[in-house]
């Protein structure tokens, strides 16, 4: 009866192969020894790679090269960290800002803010934008005058054509997917973060720009999620299309590139400060 002895591998050899070393060390022939020696320790090796799977290191899953790019915070989460863009910083709005024409901004620049001046129209960026992280702070008019969409109403318009809606819904209702932290028309928030009137107020948002396919549809649409004063209200919603006050979003879609944020008057002294955006 054939035996079969194995190895600390447990890698099944034959049983002869014990004896034939033995009559090979009895022929005087090293020649003939070093080379069946070293076939059959072949076959051994290369029947152990085919029945034991090789085992995994720690080592196998861990990625060192590049390194992670360093970005310095801000003192506070408000503070600009060391790759955003100050759009603006209390002082400066020539500086990033136009109005509509690309001429001067009208609106008034006090105390460290920016306020709307009625009449004068919207302000955006002379930078244009893809995908990114804004930092922007808002303040309604601390003397409360109107109700519903009439009361410290602006808006922040992404790319120039998707509005984060900014109101004061502080105790003032009004239809649920036009409130503060909507996107106007086509996202309630999911909850009222709102302060009181005259109170300072931030949002943060994340944008992801639309991709297109050849016919102009979007092949990922836009995607937003908005932090009002630090408590999530927009949870990276899909966008239908572009903001529109009546109309279907979906009928509007065009093909469009990066585009300029866009402060709104609506003719309610809202104002901004502290604004910054890290490009991602």
């Amino acid at each position: 009866m054939n035996k079969e002895y194995y190895t600390g591998k447990q890698v099944k050899v034959p049983a002869f192969y014990p004896v034939y070393l033995f009559t090979i060390l009895k022929i005087n022939k090293m020649k003939t020894y070093i080379l069946s020696f070293l076939l059959l320790t072949i076959a051994v090796v290369v029947s152990a790679q085919e029945e034991l799977p090789m085992k995994m290191e720690h080592e196998m899953t861990e990625i060192w090269d590049p390194e992670v790019v360093k970005v310095t915070p801000g003192e506070t989460p408000a503070d600009a960290p060391s790759d955003a863009i100050v759009l603006f910083d209390g002082v400066d709005l020539e500086n990033e800002w136009t109005n509509d024409k690309g001429e001067k901004p009208g609106w008034e620049v006090a105390n460290g803010c920016v306020t709307v001046k009625q009449g004068t129209g919207v302000i955006k960026t002379k930078r244009s934008f893809n995908d990114f992280q804004l930092h922007i702070e808002w303040r309604s008019p601390a003397e409360v005058t109107g109700e519903s969409q009439g009361r410290g109403n602006s808006g922040i318009f992404l790319q120039g054509i998707y509005e984060v809606q900014v109101l004061d819904n502080y105790n003032n209702r009004t239809y649920r997917n036009g409130q503060a932290g909507s996107v106007y028309k086509q996202y309630a928030p999911l909850v009222n973060a709102c302060k009181a009137p005259g109170e300072w107020q931030t949002y943060d948002i994340i944008y992801t720009a639309p991709r297109f396919n050849n016919d102009g549809t979007y092949f990922t649409p836009p995607t937003v999620t908005v932090l009002h004063n630090g408590v999530l209200i927009q949870n990276h919603v899909k966008l239908r299309g572009p903001t529109e006050f009546i109309g279907i979003p979906e009928y509007s879609v065009k093909r469009h590139g990066a585009g300029p944020i866009v402060l709104q008057d609506h003719g309610n002294p809202v104002s901004y400060r502290n604004i910054w955006i890290r490009e991602l």
